[in-house]
């Protein structure tokens, strides 16, 4: 599945590009722009970040799942972060307006 339409990048290499840094420091904060570095590629419209950002968040769980970090630690960190997009709200931060279009 396409994330970015700008750079045409698949959910399939934003995954591997954080399952990479994962392997480097399990613990580290990955954000959407050092999933674009890590796959040499710039932000354009950002309009694709919300998804990257649902796309860590999802990995980075499997990732400590699977690993055999602390579950209970590992849910509790990703229910706050979870708990912050809904208490800020994830669209009225992303700077478009409701009848905005790309295309």
């Amino acid at each position: 599945m396409l994330v970015c339409q700008c750079n045409l990048i698949t959910q399939k290499e934003v995954e591997q590009a954080i399952l990479s840094l994962l392997d480097q420091d399990p613990w580290q904060l990955i954000v959407p722009a050092k999933v674009y570095h890590t796959l040499s590629k710039r932000g354009r419209c950002c309009g694709c970040f919300p998804n990257v950002v649902e796309t860590i968040i999802r990995v980075t769980e499997e990732y400590h799942l699977r690993d055999g970090r602390d579950g209970a630690e590992v849910i509790t960190f990703l229910d706050r972060v979870k708990a912050m997009r809904v208490q800020y709200g994830s669209r009225s931060h992303e700077g478009r307006s409701e009848d905005h279009r790309a295309a």
